[in-house]
């Protein structure tokens, strides 16, 4: 695949994405797909190695399961995207299938209250056809015999079009379309907008080069706030680190392990011939940009008694692996904020996916794509997960956060 250039090839762009990440590169790609739009688009990445993007850190996971109608219709559609590669991508035969598990997602609930809202969910799932169903204790005892349940009340669990996919493959491909179709992607850092009469009409880049465009998209991910400063907006969205360990079981399970969020919010999955697993820190601020250190005792402490008291085969493991990785986290509510600034009509936002970013990519990419060609949503309404709710500090409510 071509290297990113060191300096733009031309000075003015109808579009201009700073972050290559997943997110601005599926918008890169839709853009430069759709018929519909003839212009010239520039990517600004900061590292073309993603070594410690989001994007290269993620755990890949898909699922249906949210309490919203919008976010469950964001997800089946990029469970079919991804179901579809080849064919969304043009049919070109050296596009690869994407590899799917689906091993699905195991809501546990421990109490009453919980289960309630899993079953309103999966009411809400079901309508939009996702295959969600709810389990008792017997029914996941005997699908899933490693499990402990005596603590829960139902589980949710859905095996269509639920697990972990090959998210790297699909990033990779949708940057190497993107290019074959004209997008020019540069490594540098967007230093500064320039904006008059309501517009963004320059970014000004850290090497000293001013690049004018016709549309700004924020695609920054972590480091999204310090671009919406630029053009003087307020963004809610900060770094918050999770972690994530891979481990080996002395005594292997004998199926898959759903990716089961246990009551504690500790989750654990198959992965491969191992195991990952994670949680949030209890201690949650917002950490610096370049801060990717462990937490040495939060395995010990916090993950490892509930892999045990979950799974109790799980009591002799070696951990193998483990990172840190950010979340662009959105402190209003923790969804993303997508589509134009209410003043800056040009300056366009895909930012705060706080953990949802990888599976959501590929509706976020459509979506821009369409309001960047026709100055509408075409196929999904995303109004709702607009900037107008920041404004309005109006939360876009969603239970099935993680």
């Amino acid at each position: 695949m071509p290297t990113a250039h060191e300096a733009p090839l031309r000075d003015t762009y109808d579009v201009v994405i700073v972050g290559g990440a997943v997110i601005g590169s599926s918008i890169a790609w839709a853009l430069s797909a759709n018929d519909d739009f003839g212009g010239s688009v520039l990517v600004v990445e900061r590292d073309p190695s993603y070594a410690q993007a989001s994007t290269s850190l993620t755990n890949s996971c898909m699922r249906q399961q949210f309490s919203n109608p919008l976010n469950v219709q964001i997800s089946r559609f990029g469970a079919d995207f991804v179901r579809n590669f080849r064919e969304r991508l043009g049919g070109d035969p050296e596009v690869p299938d994407l590899f799917v598990h689906h091993f699905g997602y195991m809501y546990l609930a421990g109490d009453e209250d919980f289960a309630a809202t899993l079953r309103r969910n999966q009411a809400i799932q079901s309508e939009l056809g996702a295959g969600t169903r709810i389990m008792s204790p017997a029914e996941i005892e005997a699908d899933y015999p490693f499990y402990n349940v005596d603590d829960i009340v139902c589980g949710s669990h859905n095996l269509i079009d639920e697990g972990y996919f090959d998210s790297g493959t699909m990033f990779d491909w949708w940057r190497r379309k993107a290019r074959q179709n004209g997008v020019e992607y540069v490594t540098g850092e967007v230093a500064d907008l320039v904006v008059q009469s309501g517009q963004v009409t320059a970014a000004v880049l850290s090497s000293g080069e001013t690049v004018r465009c016709g549309t700004l998209v924020n695609a920054a991910g972590p480091r999204a706030v310090d671009v919406a400063v630029m053009a003087g907006a307020t963004l809610p969205v900060e770094p918050r680190k999770r972690y994530t360990f891979i481990f080996e079981a002395a005594e292997p399970l004998d199926r898959s392990l759903p990716l089961t969020i246990d009551p504690t919010g500790v989750h654990m999955r198959s992965d491969g011939a191992a195991y990952m697993c994670g949680c949030t820190p209890d201690v949650d601020p917002a950490v610096d940009y370049d801060d990717f250190s462990m937490d040495r005792d939060i395995f010990e402490d916090k993950v490892w008694p509930v892999l045990v008291h979950r799974v109790p085969a799980f009591e002799r493991l070696k951990v193998t692996s483990q990172w840190a990785g950010h979340y662009a986290y959105n402190t209003l509510d923790h969804n993303v904020v997508v589509g134009p600034h209410h003043e800056t009509g040009n300056f366009i936002f895909a930012n705060g996916f706080s953990g949802h970013g990888m599976q959501q990519s590929p509706a976020i990419g459509r979506a821009v794509s369409e309001w960047i060609a026709y100055g509408e949503y075409r196929t999904l309404d995303l109004t709702p997960l607009g900037y107008q709710r920041i404004v309005e500090r109006r939360p876009f409510v969603e239970s099935a956060i993680i």
